[in-house]
């Protein structure tokens, strides 16, 4: 039997969709630096995320039908990387700096690796594999380019952040749920590395 294809345009009438990610939560103690770099970058067109719910994407899943959590949550449980020390530092962009879309907030560890067992494990699933994985934790969106050289500017003075170290021993499976004031995210299982 052929596995299933999940994509993101992809509605089956009897099965209820869910917008889901799979992610390196970050520590409380980086909140407080982060709003601070949240009130450095705030200028109108930009939407900032929350402190609270900026996290490590390690694989944006799309639309998945619920009932296949418990399975694709088994699967992740198969990831064969050790907990590793990972350092949360710097500010870039996205696609780049000539055409600023996202505002990201750097991360250094064993990321890739860890990536690319998310990506073996999921495979039986057939989800579209990343082209490119880059870590990071999305920091802003750029919905309309204001004064693009002060942009610039702030965003060169927080290239060298340095936010410090973390311990990452575990990836969470969850949840998005789109509305007017921002994404609401909701954790639907930790698993520990």
């Amino acid at each position: 039997m052929e596995p299933q294809i999940f994509k993101q345009t992809e509605r089956l009438d009897n099965e209820n969709m869910i917008r889901t990610f799979i992610a390196v939560e970050l520590p409380e103690k980086f909140r407080p630096e982060i709003g601070k770099i949240g009130s450095i970058l705030k200028s109108p067109g930009i939407k900032l995320v929350e402190p609270e719910i900026v996290h490590i994407t390690m694989k944006f899943l799309g639309d998945i039908p619920e009932d296949k959590v418990e399975s694709i949550a088994s699967a992740l449980s198969q990831v064969n990387c050790k907990p590793f020390e990972a350092r949360i530092k710097g500010v870039g962009v996205f696609p780049k700096p000539a055409y600023i879309k996202v505002i990201w907030l750097g991360a250094e560890g064993d990321f890739d690796n860890l990536h690319k067992e998310i990506e073996r494990v999921l495979a039986p699933f057939r989800f579209e594999r990343d082209r490119q994985f880059t870590p990071h934790a999305t920091l802003a969106r750029v919905k309309l380019m204001g004064e693009k050289a002060a942009l610039l500017e702030k965003i060169n003075k927080l290239a060298d952040i340095d936010l410090g170290s973390m311990s990452v021993s575990s990836i969470s499976l969850k949840k998005s749920t789109l509305t007017p004031d921002g994404p609401v995210y909701q954790t639907l299982k930790e698993i520990k590395l």
